[in-house]
């Protein structure tokens, strides 16, 4: 088959795949599409962790049609899996409905099973196409893969600021910098993380309830689950008037203290949400400890939302992968005045950090750039 076919259909499949955003994780998205000379059978997605994967899906939307699968091909989006964890292994399932072909977009990124699924199905006797519009399927799950690698969360920092690079005035006030489209835009990108960290003082200055919502004129956003709520508060100072203590989401809130933090402080906050004592390290809490600790319980995409000092202990640890920062057409001035990444910075030209993947998006009268931070040294 020539390539523009294949393209097209797992082009189909990627639409579909997108459909699991904010759902899946710690699994990755994924979406299926069955075709026979040229036609649909059936088409399916992974909704949700514990519920059938993206190629069951499809197998069932063509039972459901009344359609024979024997003979077809599967287009996919990621190597169908192998190894039995919460639903059976997809390739059993994919040589029994004896299927003549699977063309896949992204290999497997778990170095335990990577290729073993195409295997088993080139042994079962199916031909395996892959590769098929691979930088596509593979950036889809930029979180997932990197969380199955490292067992650490893929690290976003979020920020909107002036032109000038400010994200609040010298007495604290930040709202609104950027207009309403690129607010709904920054919801979505809560939306699709599993965790959202803010450190303390933006706790004292906002107030925030770090929730996924939505707003006045935007589209209803689908459904989804709440992502947990991290604060970094070495001293436990979050007052015990603070939304994330008491709102409906309370359970889905950890504030991160040291051993510094007074005893009865600590005491008080553990009455409504989880408190985590981390140890210290020369940024104060010990960032790696944090992120490997979110990993281990399956946080694949943390959303760094601020303020400037925690946005640049995160920078200038080289533990961020991606930064997302939005720009309003606003010049706000002043020394005092809060900036985006805080702290000494870089003292020359060649201590800067170089971005990659550099994509320019306008939101309204905003712009967005959305970059991958490149790695230390």
């Amino acid at each position: 088959m020539s390539a523009a076919p294949q393209t097209h259909f797992l082009r189909q499949a990627l639409c579909l795949a997108r459909r699991g955003y904010g759902h899946t994780a710690p699994n990755p998205m994924v979406g299926a599409v069955l075709v026979r000379a040229g036609r649909v059978l059936g088409r399916g997605w992974h909704r949700a962790a514990g519920q059938p994967h993206a190629e069951i899906e499809a197998l069932r939307d063509a039972a459901r049609r009344g359609a024979d699968v024997r003979g077809a091909t599967l287009y996919v989006t990621l190597e169908p899996c192998s190894t039995h964890g919460r639903t059976p292994p997809c390739t059993a399932a994919l040589v029994r409905a004896g299927l003549a072909r699977v063309v896949a977009g992204a290999t497997d990124p778990n170095p335990q099973h990577q290729g073993r699924g195409f295997d088993q199905l080139r042994r079962a006797g199916l031909e395996v196409v892959t590769g098929v519009i691979e930088a596509e399927a593979t950036q889809l799950n930029e979180p997932f893969n990197h969380w199955i690698v490292h067992r650490t969360p893929f690290v976003t920092l979020k920020a909107a600021m002036t032109l000038d690079g400010k994200i609040a005035t010298a007495a604290g006030a930040s709202k609104w910098i950027t207009g309403q489209p690129a607010r709904a835009r920054a919801m979505q990108l809560r939306q699709g993380a599993d965790a959202i960290l803010v450190g303390i003082n933006t706790v004292l200055a906002d107030d925030p309830c770090l929730t996924v919502r939505c707003l006045p004129g935007q589209k209803r956003l689908a459904p989804t689950r709440t992502p947990r709520r991290i604060v970094l508060d070495s001293r436990a100072r979050t007052p015990p008037t603070a939304q994330l203590l008491h709102d409906a989401h309370a359970d889905a809130t950890t504030i991160v203290v040291t051993r510094a933090a007074p005893t009865g402080r600590v005491a008080g906050l553990r009455q409504s949400v989880s408190v985590w004592v981390a140890p210290t390290g020369p940024q104060g809490i010990s960032l790696p400890w944090l992120l490997q600790r979110l990993g281990a319980e399956e946080v694949t995409h943390l959303l760094v939302e601020g303020g400037g000092e925690v946005l640049a202990a995160f920078w200038r640890s080289g533990l961020a992968q991606r930064l997302v920062f939005f720009y309003a057409p606003k010049i706000l001035g002043g020394r005092l005045a809060h900036r985006a990444l805080a702290g000494p910075g870089a003292t020359a030209f060649g201590e800067m950090t170089g971005l990659t993947a550099v994509r320019w998006a306008r939101w309204g009268d905003d712009l967005c750039l959305t970059a991958r931070l490149a790695a230390p040294g």
